[in-house]
């Protein structure tokens, strides 16, 4: 597994390993199963997807996903995943998403500038968040961090989704 760690002082980003997977399990709810996961995760499921996680780390990427935890509680947050584009390099998308305990407090903010700063290090010179429209939250999140919209697209099946920028 890769060691790194990514903080500020009050969030730090470090890489999803097995042993998240009970507070992973636990955190989800409603609306990361709406917003993020696609669907109720189940236990082989995350752990393969986990392990999946781990993998890439130890490839470099092109998926790194993240384990959002907060220093002084020493808990998991939630995740924030960067996937380096192969296509068009220089290209980081983000995707995030925290556990009902943790939002509203800018841990999800705080999050993105810490992962920005991760792929700008990493070569990234554009980073790039897609949302679907009626997800508020990660709206204003892209925003605060500083991305602008360029645009909406859709999905493989369908879904719209609008597309947020920043340069790193």
């Amino acid at each position: 597994m890769a060691d790194v760690r990514v903080s500020d002082g009050v969030v730090t980003l470090s890489p999803l390993c097995l042993d998240d997977l009970e507070a992973h399990l636990a955190g989800e709810d409603e609306e990361l199963v709406r917003w993020l996961n696609g669907g109720p995760g189940t236990r082989e499921g995350t752990e393969a997807y986990i392990r999946e996680c781990t993998r890439n780390w130890a490839a470099g990427g092109p998926l790194l996903a993240f384990g959002v935890r907060l220093e002084a509680e020493g808990a998991l947050a939630g995740t924030i995943d960067l996937r380096f584009e192969v296509k068009a390099r220089g290209r980081v998308s983000l995707a995030y998403g925290l556990y009902p305990a943790f939002r509203g407090r800018g841990i999800a903010t705080r999050s993105v500038h810490l992962a920005c700063g991760y792929a700008a290090a990493r070569g990234a010179g554009l980073a790039e968040i897609k949302v679907e429209p009626a997800n508020t939250a990660s709206v204003a999140v892209a925003r605060r961090s500083g991305f602008t919209f360029t645009g909406r697209t859709k999905d493989e099946d369908g879904t719209e989704l609008d597309r947020y920028a920043r340069d790193l």
